[in-house]
């Protein structure tokens, strides 16, 4: 997913593929949803399109709930739409049952900040380039071997075989986090034990040779710590839905034409 760049959008927003979008009596112009598509991730151009238009079609269901209660949102629409849904929106309190469930169910997700001091050795093969591959992998089998007998050669090896930048630093990524690195790396390092893995690590790049030289966090936290985090989670939640109900319904009686609104709305909504 990316942001669709502005110089990238069509110069003649009639030109594109949209139905004309209405709220209630109210038009969208076409040219003001191209406008807003600039802001969207998406991985094309016509996606961009249908989430800016939505978008737009949420700011005028807000604006006319506004106008139907005689708020002036001219001066600062921001305030007062953000002022509507403080106003309107029931958003119920999780009670303390309802937090030790979901923690009890969830405990995974509430740990200590994962931290993993690592050194590898990329062994680069393209992934449609099965003899690269399969010469890579015999190339850091002989390595790890090599490695568990002589430790203290992973910098030279690394010099010498390693086509990652980090090969300066003997191999070295320093500390890292989950989401730092290549996908399919990062989900195998995480459950790693620490010190010199005993095979090589596959990803789109090649081969990766990897010690782990130090694991830290990590650990499921008690209840009493995580109860903010539960707590905050479940009225995000709460809100997500009353949000939606809301505009929903707000649609229903208002009337929209050209889109309809998804569970995506209320969400994009509240970031």
């Amino acid at each position: 997913m990316q942001l669709i760049p502005l110089e990238t959008l069509p110069a003649n927003a009639q030109a594109m593929a949209i139905p004309p979008v209405w709220v209630g009596d109210v038009n969208i112009p076409a040219e003001e949803i191209a406008r807003e598509m600039q802001y969207h991730q998406a991985d094309t151009v016509e996606e961009a399109q249908l989430e800016a238009a939505r978008a737009l079609v949420v700011r005028e269901l807000l604006r006319q709930r506004c106008n139907e209660l005689g708020w002036e949102v001219e001066d600062s629409e921001e305030a007062a739409l953000a002022a509507l849904l403080d106003a309107e929106l029931e958003v119920p309190e999780p009670d303390e049952a309802h937090c030790r469930r979901y923690f009890e169910a969830n405990a995974e997700r509430f740990c200590e900040p994962l931290r993993l001091a690592v050194r590898h050795i990329l062994l680069a093969a393209a992934p449609d380039d099965a003899e690269a591959r399969d010469r890579q992998y015999r190339l850091g089998r002989t390595l790890i071997a090599e490695l568990q007998s002589v430790p203290e050669r992973f910098t030279e090896f690394a010099q010498r075989h390693s086509a990652c930048p980090s090969k300066d630093d003997g191999g070295e990524l320093g500390w890292l986090t989950p989401g730092q690195t290549v996908a399919e790396l990062d989900r195998a390092l995480q459950h790693l034990p620490q010190g010199l893995h005993d095979r090589p690590l596959a990803s789109r790049y090649g081969w990766h040779v990897v010690s782990i030289d130090c694991r830290e966090g990590g650990h499921a936290l008690p209840y009493a710590d995580a109860a903010d985090r539960v707590r905050h989670t479940l009225r995000e939640q709460a809100t997500r839905r009353a949000l939606r109900h809301y505009l929903l319904a707000l649609e229903a009686r208002l009337g929209v034409n050209g889109v309809a609104l998804d569970d995506e709305s209320a969400g994009a909504l509240m970031q």
